[in-house]
């Protein structure tokens, strides 16, 4: 059984190391989660995700919040959430009181830059990395376009896009279902 201190040092080590934003986190969750740690499966994360995505909050913290549920229940929950924000309630409160004079100073704004060049293709390669293993099919390359298209061309809120993708999931499985008896689901998006 996973200890209340292991969830609360992993999501805080998680949450002090990756700039970014609750997307920047992501490829940390991933690695330490499913590779590290090995408490679920890379499709258990990815599940996450898309829940963290769809519900109020911010992704990376709604996502420690199901992970540590799914290892201690609510208070797994509680102690996850609580492990990942707690370096960043930490780092604010000590730097408030300096970001105004750092913003002025070249190097900061320098070293920031390179910061979130880094954070985008963190990103970019954790996007790759689960795209070739969640994409499987033509239809599946499809949604994947369509999703793409929706959210960044059309600006079209992603919690949306996520629930007209499970809708259209659920809809394929139920019209295969019909066409082919013995059948419930039919195979991958």
């Amino acid at each position: 059984m996973t200890s209340l201190w292991d969830l609360f040092f992993t999501f805080a080590r998680i949450g002090l190391f990756t700039f970014g934003g609750g997307y920047a986190m992501l490829p940390m969750i991933q690695r330490e989660v499913v590779e590290r740690k090995k408490w679920a499966t890379e499709q258990q994360v990815l599940d996450y995700y898309a829940l963290g995505q769809a519900t109020p909050g911010i992704i990376a913290v709604n996502t420690a919040t199901f992970l540590g549920y799914d290892r201690r229940g609510v208070i797994g929950g509680i102690v996850a959430t609580l492990g990942m924000i707690f370096p960043s309630l930490v780092l604010i409160m000590t730097l408030a009181t300096l970001i105004a004079q750092a913003q002025e100073v070249t190097v900061v704004q320098h070293a920031f830059r390179g910061i979130r060049i880094a954070v985008v293709v963190l990103i970019v390669h954790t996007v790759l990395k689960m795209a070739r293993r969640t994409v499987t099919s033509v239809r599946g390359g499809v949604l994947f376009a369509a999703a793409l298209v929706l959210i960044s061309l059309a600006g079209i809120s992603p919690a949306f896009v996520v629930i007209g993708a499970a809708a259209l999931g659920a809809g394929y499985a139920a019209w295969t279902a019909r066409r082919t008896p013995g059948v419930e689901g039919g195979d991958e998006a």
